[in-house]
């Protein structure tokens, strides 16, 4: 199911530049917390260049934020309910898998749900997010097969199989198989001091 909010390559910039100048940090610095180009990154907000999910997930982890949250509308929302045709839909360049932001916001939930659509052949990797410990994620397999890293952990994954996992560990999203596999992600923002603390 398509959505029509879909965010553009100039969207993405823009929400990316924001971030950087809200926290007055220059492109130098950020090229350099995220390991990533200066010419990169001013592409990007430049809505010239649309990144990958794993760098993207750098610049958010350097920014101290994820990818939940990068893509979440900062308009305020007073309805619990979050129709299909309103929820955003991001397609990863790389892989081509799609992540699609389900969950009402701006209600105060620590829980964000995302439905994903991951092809045959697709890999992603996403390292530890150590300024959000406290974050977790359920992976819940609902078709297809997944091969799962989990810190040192790795998981093959069947219809129906729920993965637990913490931002503070490298994940690995892999699907080797021949078929599209789709899941939910179910991730709370907890706290580091109750949560051993990772998407």
């Amino acid at each position: 199911m398509e959505s029509d909010i879909t965010p553009s390559d100039a969207d993405i910039g823009e929400r990316l530049r924001s971030l950087r100048q809200n926290q007055a940090i220059t492109l130098d610095a950020l090229a350099q917390r995220a390991s990533v180009s200066r010419a990169m990154i001013s592409r990007i907000e430049r809505g010239e260049a649309n990144p990958t999910a794993q760098l993207l997930a750098r610049l958010c982890h350097a920014l101290g934020t994820t990818l939940s949250r990068f893509f979440a509308d900062d308009a305020p929302r007073t309805s619990p309910l979050r129709r299909a045709e309103d929820q955003h839909v991001w397609r990863d360049p790389e892989t081509g898998y799609i992540r699609r932001a389900v969950s009402p916001e701006a209600t105060g939930s620590p829980v964000d749900i995302v439905d994903v659509n991951f092809p045959p052949g697709g890999r992603v990797v996403f390292e530890p997010q150590a300024f959000d410990s406290g974050t977790t994620q359920h992976l819940w397999l609902l078709e297809g097969r997944m091969t799962m890293t989990a810190g040192d952990e790795t998981y093959h994954l069947h219809p129906g199989d729920c993965l637990f996992m913490r931002l503070s560990e490298m994940i690995v999203f892999s699907n080797p198989h021949a078929d599209m596999a789709r899941y939910t992600i179910i991730l709370h923002r907890g706290h580091p001091q109750t949560s051993k603390g990772r998407p």
